[in-house]
């Protein structure tokens, strides 16, 4: 949805510096057949013709007309105008039909057909130096480096610095920044219990670890794809962890179902933890599945490795109000 709306903002020529705009029903009514016709005329007219009420459109068009409001509020206002790449036209009513976003200057620059190469990438870099927080270039840097990882294999190095060869795909990908991130930042002795994917069962199990911990891994039963425990507390903290590439997050069934697993080990619910892992905020995994992650259960985004969402309850003995919860 981003790229197209950057299509069809270059397609037309919106550029806040030259004073064009689109809307973004103008952004549903594209289609692969328009996006053929690139003479200026063609894509001045047709310009023209998406302004005027169901003109522009399409039996192929790229989205359905209710999909302005996502392109308008998640893509655009969101997420490129933060940033940068993206400029509202000043003085318009909030209620106006006339066109208000277009491609600042700096950001439509980036893609000058002519800008290849070495200098594109000095481009790129440049552009995210002046637009991009500390925080965000990091998260740009890790997903980029996931990608890589995504296509080579997945080495893991664990607390206790062993190491593991998981196959390529993104789910390794996330285990591997479950063990050496979320471990090591949010465990004050962490250790792996168990480590799973999706080609073998098991990549690695520390029956000792288990014992230690009193706690009996049955490959067998259903289990999550990593567990974790911190040594650190006076009663060991259990903590399991799904990690969600497309599904398969800690829902209210899956967490009572792993509960009945401490169960018969002894464990005390207080001293078991859950984490759904993810890649991203805004990958569609997390957009899928948020709707159905357990209370009394963790989110955590590899892209950014040092928050965590705790989604609680509030104790039904206490008064918590928000201001206490800020502490």
């Amino acid at each position: 949805m981003a790229a197209s709306t950057v299509f069809v903002m270059l397609y037309v020529g919106a550029v806040a510096e030259r004073d064009r705009w689109v809307r973004p029903d103008q952004i549903t009514r594209m289609s692969d057949a328009q996006a053929a016709r690139i003479t200026r005329e063609e894509r001045l007219a047709w310009y023209e013709e998406s302004l005027r009420p169901g003109g522009g459109q399409s039996a192929d068009q790229w989205y359905a007309a209710n999909t302005r409001e996502p392109i308008r509020d998640e893509t655009i206002r969101n997420g490129f105008i933060p940033l940068g790449a993206v400029k509202e036209r000043e003085g318009l009513p909030t209620t106006s039909p006339r066109p208000r976003y277009a491609l600042t200057g700096s950001f439509a620059a980036l893609f000058d057909p002519d800008l290849e190469g070495e200098p594109l990438t000095d481009a790129i870099r440049n552009w995210q130096s002046q637009n991009l927080t500390a925080g965000a270039r990091a998260r740009v840097q890790i997903l980029r480096q996931a990608a890589v990882e995504t296509e080579e294999g997945v080495l893991v190095q664990f607390p206790n610095q062993e190491t593991r060869r998981m196959a390529p795909g993104p789910s390794s990908v996330i285990s591997k920044a479950v063990i050496e991130e979320f471990a090591p930042g949010f465990l004050e002795r962490p250790g792996v219990v168990f480590l799973s994917e999706s080609r073998n069962k098991i990549v690695a199990r520390d029956d000792q670890l288990a014992q230690t911990i009193g706690l009996s891994i049955d490959p067998d039963r259903h289990l999550p794809d990593i567990i974790l425990v911190d040594l650190g507390p006076p009663s060991p903290l259990l903590v399991f962890v799904e990690v969600v590439a497309t599904d398969g997050a800690i829902d209210h069934q899956r967490r009572a179902a792993l509960l009945g697993y401490t169960t018969d080990a002894g464990y005390d619910p207080e001293h078991v933890a859950f984490v759904t892992a993810y890649k991203d905020r805004n990958d569609t995994a997390f957009k899928r599945t948020v709707p159905v992650l357990a209370w009394q259960s963790f989110a955590w985004f590899m892209s950014e490795p040092q928050y965590i969402i705790h989604l609680r309850r509030k104790p039904e003995e206490q008064t918590s109000h928000l201001a206490e919860l800020l502490r």
